[in-house]
């Protein structure tokens, strides 16, 4: 079981600091035995013990949790653009988004929280969240509540397992298929971002185009430029 090994205050690091560190760990080391300590910025070390690295503030902390396998989705931006940008994943505004769906029948599949798509959406949007709340209690995930809280947000997210999954249980492989998120991100190259700007939605239609689905358009502006141009949207109890 993953527990606390070794918490240690330097001298840089104020008693305030410190006492809000224990505060935010300690809810969660109160639900499970296996709680493990606050992880933020943290490097594995080659015995598997990981490490907060690069504080300013000399906070030191040690724990055994181990971190599960890297997913598709959490592949290099780099990577990943490069595979879209060969899978011809293709990026439209929310007017030609609009008009693709009413006239071409693309389906907009909308990969924000089910809350969030609760609040307001396109008609006809298909909700499934790449991005979850976070529901298992094993050290790593306790570990990953605790620096959540840390910072004050007590809902981290994680991964949605089953994303693919659940795509295919809604929609057809064949399908023409426009991926939003909030923001939305970029892979056009910018002065200040020469490889654009990841998001939620460019993160679904990577892992859209890994599994096999053939004609994927990513919602440039995301969400926010939808409401913001006051097109169609409609919000469910």
């Amino acid at each position: 079981m993953a527990t606390f090994t070794s918490i240690t205050q330097h001298q840089s690091i104020s008693s305030s600091l410190y006492q809000k560190f224990h505060d935010s760990t300690h809810l969660y080391s109160s639900i499970s035995s296996q709680s493990s300590s606050l992880m933020v910025r943290l490097g594995r070390t080659p015995t598997g013990s990981l490490h907060y690295r690069g504080s300013p503030m000399g906070l030191s902390i040690r724990n055994a949790a181990t971190k599960p396998a890297k997913s598709p989705a959490e592949e290099e931006w780099k990577v990943k653009r490069e595979v879209m940008l060969q899978k011809k994943v293709r990026s439209v505004d929310v007017k030609e988004a609009l008009r693709l769906q009413n006239e071409n029948n693309f389906v907009i599949l909308d990969v924000r929280p089910e809350a969030e798509f609760k609040e307001g959406h396109p008609p006809g949007a298909i909700n499934v969240q790449v991005y979850r709340l976070i529901k298992e209690w094993t050290a790593w995930d306790i570990a990953r509540r605790a620096a959540f809280a840390f910072f004050g947000i007590f809902s981290g997210t994680e991964e949605n397992p089953n994303f693919i999954q659940e795509v295919e249980s809604k929609i057809d492989k064949n399908a023409k298929i426009i991926v939003a998120c909030s923001a939305g991100g970029t892979m056009k190259p910018t002065p200040n971002l020469p490889e654009g700007q990841q998001s939620r939605s460019l993160i679904a239609a990577y892992l859209l185009v890994l599994n096999g689905y053939k004609n994927v358009f990513h919602l440039e502006g995301g969400l926010y430029n939808w409401f913001k141009e006051d097109l169609p949207a409609v919000a469910e109890e």
